[in-house]
């Protein structure tokens, strides 16, 4: 089999037809119906993608997206009866890498996800986070601040303050609540979230002394954000 796909979908008929003519195109497809059910379902089968839909029992796909946003790169497809730009705007916005509109062509569904995968697969290659004069290279768990010449100067991160860094770099200028962090970086930890303020107090003042200047900033009522310079 090939690639797998989680489709998220309510409609009995409509995910019938997705799943036959993605197993059709050689995918292996699970299925999910509700919001906490794709949310256990991405944790247990760590799909390629997911075709998602945005009314779900239980709350809305754009919750699904969110979830799945805060730890992973999966890429995601919105398929939703919703055609108006605030709605898509605000699912691309969220980290949506296409969307299909009800009623759709399932032939164009299954080359769309295949387009999307091949730009996902092929950025696996690089994994690689740049952020003004920061560059975080994921696979190696390793984060650079470049000066003005483009030379590396490699930042001293624990791997609690790495995961903070990373989570934060893939959505910049977004603020980040303490709790979010937290769950990011150490999803088991029963620590309360202001242990994040020493986590972040200690990243500020390692790229400040890297050359990244003062990227991270408090947001007042809300936790922090990286803000590029």
């Amino acid at each position: 089999m090939g690639n797998r796909i989680l489709i998220v979908e309510d409609e009995r008929e409509i995910a019938d037809l997705l799943a036959a003519y993605m197993e059709r195109g050689g995918f292996e497809v699970t299925r999910a119906t509700t919001v906490q059910d794709a949310i256990r379902q991405h944790a247990q089968t760590c799909p390629d993608l997911v075709l998602l839909d945005i009314g779900l029992p239980g709350g809305d796909g754009v919750q699904v997206l969110t979830t799945i946003r805060r730890r992973f790169d999966t890429p995601v497809i919105m398929v939703t009866a919703h055609d108006d730009e605030v709605t898509k705007l605000s699912s691309l916005r969220v980290g949506a890498d296409d969307y299909v509109v009800k009623p759709f062509n399932p032939s164009e569904v299954v080359e769309r996800a295949r387009a999307v995968l091949r730009r996902a697969q092929g950025a696996t290659h690089r994994r690689v986070l740049s952020v003004g004069k920061l560059v975080i290279e994921l696979d190696a768990k390793i984060a650079f601040c470049l000066d003005a010449l483009g030379r590396k100067d490699r930042l001293p991160l624990t791997p609690t303050e790495f995961e903070i860094l990373a989570h934060m770099a893939r959505q910049p200028r977004r603020a980040f609540s303490r709790a979010e962090l937290l769950e990011a970086a150490a999803p088991d930890s029963e620590a309360y979230d202001r242990v994040v303020d020493s986590h972040l107090s200690k990243l500020r003042q390692k790229l400040t002394g890297a050359g990244c200047g003062a990227m991270i900033e408090p947001v007042r009522g809300v936790g922090y954000r990286l803000w590029p310079q």
